[in-house]
């Protein structure tokens, strides 16, 4: 079968400590795993049915490629080089949060890196790319950081910047394919709320492909039997389940 004519990015699935970064940290493997969209690489990695899968492996808790890259602490403690996780947790020892000359360096290393490869998969392949889909998942209920702080969340939401990214016929196409592949009710899926779309879905979303922001709620597969949660580990068959009905839905999207 040939593959989907789609590009997914997923970039806050990867769990790597910059080297540069490693005897700085105040926070430790469980506040790092609860900051990023762990285990998202398994869920959305549709490998060679799409045509195009890119992927961060930097923690986002670290170098974030959702965020601008002019958005940086103190303005925001949650931007693009972090002074705190998504939690409040502080990430980094006192008096060793990363200068404006390693912040740069950062950004050179890990960020650019990520957006000039995706600008190169769109300039080379938007006659094949027929859909662009940012892939993330979101806490149970919205953190203290969060538009929706204390709020219970639906099991996806789906963005496209209230259309400025993508026709919202393709979004509610979407939502009706999550809908059937994973055997959900309607208010299972919202758009739009709690999340639009982040940096990526706005910076790149009709300029000039498509792009929806797709948020799975973390409860489909970070609760027990599935998840354990001391040791950080995880299914193996609950996250090929989960990649297997993604499939589905996106296959169903364009027969």
């Amino acid at each position: 079968m040939d593959p989907l004519p789609v590009l997914l990015s997923i970039p806050h699935g990867g769990d790597r400590v910059p080297r540069e970064l490693q005897d700085r940290l105040e926070i430790g493997e469980k506040e790092i795993f609860e900051d990023i969209d762990g285990f998202t690489q398994d869920i959305y990695d549709l490998k060679e049915k799409v045509l195009f899968v890119h992927k961060a492996d930097i923690a986002r808790t670290f170098v974030d490629p959702g965020r601008a890259p002019s958005d940086l602490p103190p303005e925001n403690p949650d931007g693009v080089v972090k002074s705190h996780t998504c939690f409040g947790k502080i990430i980094f020892k006192q008096n060793r949060q990363p200068d404006p000359s390693e912040t740069s360096h950062l950004l050179e290393k890990y960020y650019h890196p990520f957006h000039r490869r995706l600008r190169q998969l769109i300039r080379e392949n938007r006659h094949n790319f027929k859909l662009c889909i940012d892939c993330h998942s979101m806490a149970e209920t919205g953190p203290a950081i969060s538009p929706d702080t204390g709020k219970e969340r639906p099991l996806f939401c789906l963005g496209n910047r209230f259309g400025a990214s993508a026709p919202d016929e393709e979004v509610l196409k979407l939502k009706s394919c999550l809908i059937d592949a994973f055997e959900l009710d309607g208010e299972d899926v919202a758009v739009n709320k709690p999340f639009a779309g982040g940096y990526i879905t706005r910076h790149y979303g009709n300029n000039p492909l498509p792009w929806i922001q797709v948020e799975m709620n973390r409860k489909l597969y970070l609760k027990a039997p599935w998840f354990d949660a001391e040791k950080l580990t995880i299914s193996a068959d609950r996250t090929a389940e989960l990649n297997d009905r993604f499939y589905q839905a996106l296959r169903n999207f364009f027969d």
